[in-house]
Protein backbone atom coordinates (compact mmCIF):
# COMPACT_ATOMS: atom_id res chain seq x y z
CA UNK A 1 0.00 0.00 0.00
CA UNK A 2 2.97 2.33 0.57
CA UNK A 3 3.57 2.64 -3.17
CA UNK A 4 0.04 3.91 -3.67
CA UNK A 5 0.48 6.57 -1.02
CA UNK A 6 3.60 7.88 -2.78
CA UNK A 7 1.76 10.02 -5.34
CA UNK A 8 -1.70 11.48 -5.91
CA UNK A 9 -4.38 9.01 -6.99
CA UNK A 10 -5.37 10.47 -10.35
CA UNK A 11 -8.19 7.97 -10.82
CA UNK A 12 -9.88 8.45 -7.44
CA UNK A 13 -12.88 10.44 -8.75
CA UNK A 14 -13.26 8.27 -11.83
CA UNK A 15 -13.35 5.07 -9.74
CA UNK A 16 -15.79 6.61 -7.30
CA UNK A 17 -18.17 7.66 -10.06
CA UNK A 18 -18.05 4.14 -11.48
CA UNK A 19 -18.57 2.41 -8.10
CA UNK A 20 -21.60 4.60 -7.29
CA UNK A 21 -23.23 4.17 -10.68
CA UNK A 22 -22.51 7.67 -12.05
CA UNK A 23 -21.47 6.10 -15.35
CA UNK A 24 -21.99 9.10 -17.62
CA UNK A 25 -20.03 11.30 -15.20
CA UNK A 26 -17.22 8.73 -15.25
CA UNK A 27 -17.15 8.85 -19.07
CA UNK A 28 -17.39 12.65 -19.25
CA UNK A 29 -14.56 13.23 -16.75
CA UNK A 30 -12.14 10.60 -18.00
CA UNK A 31 -9.75 12.90 -19.87
CA UNK A 32 -7.13 12.96 -17.12
CA UNK A 33 -3.61 14.28 -17.88
CA UNK A 34 -0.25 12.78 -16.81
CA UNK A 35 -1.40 9.18 -16.36
CA UNK A 36 1.19 6.40 -16.24
CA UNK A 37 0.70 3.62 -18.83
CA UNK A 38 -0.84 1.35 -16.12
CA UNK A 39 -3.20 4.11 -14.97
CA UNK A 40 -4.19 4.83 -18.58
CA UNK A 41 -5.19 1.17 -19.01
CA UNK A 42 -7.19 1.23 -15.77
CA UNK A 43 -8.84 4.49 -16.88
CA UNK A 44 -9.82 2.94 -20.23
CA UNK A 45 -11.19 -0.17 -18.47
CA UNK A 46 -13.38 1.98 -16.22
CA UNK A 47 -14.63 4.05 -19.16
CA UNK A 48 -15.51 0.98 -21.24
CA UNK A 49 -17.13 -0.71 -18.22
CA UNK A 50 -19.19 2.48 -17.77
CA UNK A 51 -20.35 2.23 -21.40
CA UNK A 52 -21.20 -1.45 -20.80
CA UNK A 53 -23.18 -0.51 -17.67
CA UNK A 54 -25.14 1.96 -19.82
CA UNK A 55 -25.88 -0.81 -22.33
CA UNK A 56 -23.48 0.45 -25.04
CA UNK A 57 -21.93 -2.98 -25.57
CA UNK A 58 -21.08 -2.46 -29.25
CA UNK A 59 -18.97 0.58 -28.50
CA UNK A 60 -16.67 -1.46 -26.26
CA UNK A 61 -16.64 -4.36 -28.73
CA UNK A 62 -15.71 -2.21 -31.74
CA UNK A 63 -13.20 0.08 -30.01
CA UNK A 64 -11.13 -2.54 -28.14
CA UNK A 65 -8.99 -4.22 -30.79
CA UNK A 66 -6.77 -7.29 -30.75
CA UNK A 67 -3.67 -5.29 -29.81
CA UNK A 68 -5.20 -3.90 -26.59
CA UNK A 69 -3.81 -4.92 -23.19
CA UNK A 70 -5.19 -8.00 -21.37
CA UNK A 71 -7.42 -6.00 -18.95
CA UNK A 72 -9.14 -4.32 -21.91
CA UNK A 73 -9.54 -7.66 -23.71
CA UNK A 74 -11.26 -8.95 -20.57
CA UNK A 75 -13.64 -5.97 -20.57
CA UNK A 76 -14.41 -6.70 -24.24
CA UNK A 77 -15.31 -10.29 -23.25
CA UNK A 78 -17.82 -8.92 -20.74
CA UNK A 79 -19.38 -6.76 -23.47
CA UNK A 80 -19.58 -9.78 -25.81
CA UNK A 81 -21.12 -11.92 -23.06
CA UNK A 82 -23.80 -9.35 -22.17
CA UNK A 83 -24.59 -8.28 -25.75
CA UNK A 84 -25.26 -11.70 -27.18
CA UNK A 85 -26.87 -14.24 -24.84
CA UNK A 86 -27.19 -16.79 -27.69
CA UNK A 87 -23.45 -16.74 -28.15
CA UNK A 88 -22.40 -16.79 -24.50
CA UNK A 89 -21.02 -20.36 -24.65
CA UNK A 90 -18.25 -19.29 -27.01
CA UNK A 91 -17.49 -16.22 -24.87
CA UNK A 92 -17.23 -18.41 -21.76
CA UNK A 93 -14.97 -20.91 -23.52
CA UNK A 94 -12.63 -18.04 -24.59
CA UNK A 95 -12.67 -16.84 -20.98
CA UNK A 96 -11.72 -20.31 -19.69
CA UNK A 97 -8.88 -20.51 -22.21
CA UNK A 98 -7.45 -17.17 -21.07
CA UNK A 99 -7.75 -18.10 -17.39
CA UNK A 100 -5.68 -21.24 -18.06
CA UNK A 101 -2.96 -19.25 -19.85
CA UNK A 102 -0.12 -18.88 -17.30
CA UNK A 103 1.00 -15.55 -18.83
CA UNK A 104 -2.33 -13.73 -18.31
CA UNK A 105 -4.50 -16.05 -16.19
CA UNK A 106 -3.72 -14.25 -12.94
CA UNK A 107 -4.46 -10.74 -14.26
CA UNK A 108 -6.73 -9.08 -11.64
CA UNK A 109 -9.09 -7.54 -14.22
CA UNK A 110 -9.44 -10.86 -16.07
CA UNK A 111 -10.21 -12.59 -12.73
CA UNK A 112 -12.72 -9.84 -11.87
CA UNK A 113 -14.52 -10.18 -15.23
CA UNK A 114 -14.50 -13.98 -14.79
CA UNK A 115 -16.14 -13.51 -11.38
CA UNK A 116 -18.78 -11.17 -12.83
CA UNK A 117 -19.58 -13.52 -15.73
CA UNK A 118 -19.77 -16.68 -13.59
CA UNK A 119 -21.89 -14.80 -11.03
CA UNK A 120 -24.28 -13.93 -13.89
CA UNK A 121 -24.32 -17.64 -14.73
CA UNK A 122 -25.14 -18.36 -11.05
CA UNK A 123 -22.06 -20.62 -10.97
CA UNK A 124 -20.79 -19.19 -7.68
CA UNK A 125 -18.16 -21.83 -6.96
CA UNK A 126 -16.57 -21.23 -10.36
CA UNK A 127 -16.68 -17.46 -9.77
CA UNK A 128 -14.92 -17.84 -6.40
CA UNK A 129 -12.20 -19.97 -7.98
CA UNK A 130 -11.01 -16.81 -9.72
CA UNK A 131 -11.93 -14.08 -7.22
CA UNK A 132 -11.32 -15.65 -3.81
CA UNK A 133 -7.59 -14.87 -3.77
CA UNK A 134 -8.50 -11.17 -3.82
CA UNK A 135 -5.81 -8.75 -4.94
CA UNK A 136 -7.72 -5.48 -5.09
CA UNK A 137 -10.77 -3.82 -3.55
CA UNK A 138 -13.06 -4.67 -6.46
CA UNK A 139 -12.26 -8.39 -6.15
CA UNK A 140 -12.95 -8.30 -2.40
CA UNK A 141 -16.24 -6.45 -2.99
CA UNK A 142 -17.25 -9.00 -5.63
CA UNK A 143 -16.49 -11.80 -3.14
CA UNK A 144 -18.87 -10.14 -0.67
CA UNK A 145 -21.59 -10.10 -3.36
CA UNK A 146 -20.98 -13.73 -4.31
CA UNK A 147 -21.08 -14.94 -0.69
CA UNK A 148 -24.33 -12.99 -0.11
CA UNK A 149 -25.83 -14.71 -3.19
CA UNK A 150 -24.75 -18.06 -1.68
CA UNK A 151 -26.45 -17.10 1.63
CA UNK A 152 -23.06 -17.26 3.35
CA UNK A 153 -23.04 -13.96 5.23
CA UNK A 154 -20.38 -15.41 7.58
CA UNK A 155 -17.91 -15.61 4.66
CA UNK A 156 -19.08 -12.23 3.33
CA UNK A 157 -18.31 -10.72 6.73
CA UNK A 158 -14.74 -12.10 6.65
CA UNK A 159 -14.19 -10.45 3.26
CA UNK A 160 -15.60 -7.20 4.60
CA UNK A 161 -13.15 -7.35 7.54
CA UNK A 162 -10.27 -7.66 5.04
CA UNK A 163 -11.57 -4.59 3.17
CA UNK A 164 -11.93 -2.63 6.42
CA UNK A 165 -8.32 -3.43 7.32
CA UNK A 166 -7.14 -2.15 3.92
CA UNK A 167 -9.27 1.02 3.86
CA UNK A 168 -12.30 1.47 6.07
CA UNK A 169 -13.46 4.65 4.28
CA UNK A 170 -13.15 3.25 0.74
CA UNK A 171 -16.39 3.60 -1.22
CA UNK A 172 -16.39 -0.15 -1.97
CA UNK A 173 -15.87 -1.00 1.72
CA UNK A 174 -18.87 1.16 2.61
CA UNK A 175 -20.96 -0.35 -0.19
CA UNK A 176 -20.00 -3.91 0.79
CA UNK A 177 -20.92 -3.06 4.39
CA UNK A 178 -24.36 -1.85 3.27
CA UNK A 179 -24.94 -4.98 1.12
CA UNK A 180 -24.06 -7.20 4.05
CA UNK A 181 -26.28 -5.19 6.44
CA UNK A 182 -29.20 -5.64 4.01
CA UNK A 183 -28.52 -9.37 3.75
CA UNK A 184 -28.37 -9.80 7.54
CA UNK A 185 -31.45 -7.62 8.08
CA UNK A 186 -33.03 -6.71 11.40
CA UNK A 187 -31.35 -3.83 13.20
CA UNK A 188 -28.62 -3.76 10.52
CA UNK A 189 -31.04 -2.20 7.99
CA UNK A 190 -30.80 1.18 9.74
CA UNK A 191 -27.00 1.04 9.43
CA UNK A 192 -27.27 0.32 5.70
CA UNK A 193 -29.69 3.25 5.32
CA UNK A 194 -27.17 5.58 7.01
CA UNK A 195 -24.41 4.46 4.60
CA UNK A 196 -26.58 5.27 1.56
CA UNK A 197 -27.69 8.51 3.24
CA UNK A 198 -24.03 9.44 3.70
CA UNK A 199 -23.35 8.75 -0.01
CA UNK A 200 -26.32 10.90 -1.01
CA UNK A 201 -24.94 13.82 1.02
CA UNK A 202 -21.39 13.47 -0.37
CA UNK A 203 -21.99 12.60 -4.01
CA UNK A 204 -24.51 13.30 -6.79
CA UNK A 205 -27.60 11.09 -6.54
CA UNK A 206 -27.45 7.99 -8.74
CA UNK A 207 -29.88 5.11 -9.34
CA UNK A 208 -27.59 2.92 -7.23
CA UNK A 209 -27.76 5.24 -4.19
CA UNK A 210 -31.50 5.86 -4.58
CA UNK A 211 -32.24 2.13 -4.91
CA UNK A 212 -30.04 1.41 -1.89
CA UNK A 213 -32.00 3.86 0.25
CA UNK A 214 -35.33 2.62 -1.16
CA UNK A 215 -34.58 -1.04 -0.38
CA UNK A 216 -33.70 -0.04 3.19
CA UNK A 217 -37.00 1.85 3.45
CA UNK A 218 -38.95 -1.15 2.18
CA UNK A 219 -37.25 -3.40 4.73
CA UNK A 220 -38.27 -0.92 7.44
CA UNK A 221 -41.86 -0.77 6.12
CA UNK A 222 -41.61 2.82 4.81
CA UNK A 223 -43.07 2.08 1.38
CA UNK A 224 -44.22 5.63 0.61
CA UNK A 225 -40.69 7.00 1.10
CA UNK A 226 -39.32 4.09 -0.94
CA UNK A 227 -41.73 4.88 -3.79
CA UNK A 228 -40.64 8.54 -3.84
CA UNK A 229 -36.96 7.53 -4.03
CA UNK A 230 -37.64 4.96 -6.76
CA UNK A 231 -39.62 7.41 -8.90
CA UNK A 232 -36.69 9.82 -8.61
CA UNK A 233 -34.41 6.99 -9.80
CA UNK A 234 -36.80 6.23 -12.68
CA UNK A 235 -36.51 9.88 -13.79
CA UNK A 236 -32.73 9.42 -14.01
CA UNK A 237 -32.93 6.17 -16.00
CA UNK A 238 -36.27 4.81 -17.19
CA UNK A 239 -34.74 1.43 -18.08
CA UNK A 240 -32.70 0.69 -14.95
CA UNK A 241 -33.60 -2.92 -14.07
CA UNK A 242 -33.17 -2.60 -10.30
CA UNK A 243 -35.38 0.50 -10.19
CA UNK A 244 -38.11 -1.24 -12.19
CA UNK A 245 -37.88 -4.45 -10.13
CA UNK A 246 -38.02 -2.50 -6.85
CA UNK A 247 -40.99 -0.47 -8.14
CA UNK A 248 -42.86 -3.72 -8.91
CA UNK A 249 -42.40 -4.83 -5.29
CA UNK A 250 -43.05 -1.40 -3.80
CA UNK A 251 -46.24 -0.85 -5.85
CA UNK A 252 -47.72 -4.10 -4.55
CA UNK A 253 -47.14 -2.91 -0.98
CA UNK A 254 -48.71 0.52 -1.49
CA UNK A 255 -51.72 -1.03 -3.24
CA UNK A 256 -50.94 0.26 -6.74
CA UNK A 257 -50.73 -1.65 -10.01
CA UNK A 258 -47.25 -2.90 -10.80
CA UNK A 259 -48.02 -4.27 -14.28
CA UNK A 260 -46.54 -1.31 -16.20
CA UNK A 261 -43.18 -1.60 -14.40
CA UNK A 262 -43.15 -5.38 -14.89
CA UNK A 263 -43.90 -4.94 -18.62
CA UNK A 264 -41.05 -2.42 -18.94
CA UNK A 265 -38.72 -4.83 -17.13
CA UNK A 266 -39.76 -7.71 -19.43
CA UNK A 267 -39.05 -5.59 -22.51
CA UNK A 268 -35.71 -4.15 -21.49
CA UNK A 269 -34.34 -6.99 -19.28
CA UNK A 270 -36.02 -10.30 -20.18
CA UNK A 271 -33.33 -12.22 -18.24
CA UNK A 272 -34.05 -10.45 -14.93
CA UNK A 273 -34.76 -12.75 -11.97
CA UNK A 274 -38.13 -11.06 -11.27
CA UNK A 275 -39.25 -11.54 -14.90
CA UNK A 276 -38.29 -15.24 -14.77
CA UNK A 277 -40.14 -15.70 -11.48
CA UNK A 278 -43.22 -13.89 -12.76
CA UNK A 279 -43.33 -15.93 -15.98
CA UNK A 280 -42.85 -19.24 -14.14
CA UNK A 281 -45.70 -18.20 -11.81
CA UNK A 282 -47.82 -17.38 -14.89
CA UNK A 283 -46.97 -20.80 -16.38
CA UNK A 284 -47.94 -22.55 -13.13
CA UNK A 285 -51.20 -20.59 -13.07
CA UNK A 286 -51.91 -21.53 -16.71
CA UNK A 287 -51.23 -25.21 -15.96
CA UNK A 288 -53.45 -25.08 -12.88
CA UNK A 289 -56.27 -23.51 -14.92
CA UNK A 290 -55.91 -26.15 -17.65
CA UNK A 291 -55.99 -28.99 -15.13
CA UNK A 292 -59.23 -27.58 -13.64
CA UNK A 293 -60.74 -26.94 -17.07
Amino acid sequence: MAAMAAGPDHLFNLRNNFYLGAYQAAINNSDIPNLSPEDAIERDCLVFRSYIALGSYQLAISEIDESAATPLQAVKLLALYLSNPENKESTISSLREWLQDPTIGNNPVLRLIAGIIFMHEEDYNEALKHTNAGGNMELHALNVQIFIKMHRSDHAEKQLRVMQQIDEDHTLTQLANAWLDLAVGGSKIQEAYLIFQDFSEKYPMTCLILNGKAVCCMHMGNFEEAETLLLEALNKDAKDPETLANLVVCSLHVGKSSSRYLSQLKLSHPEHMLVKRASSAEDSFERACQSVA
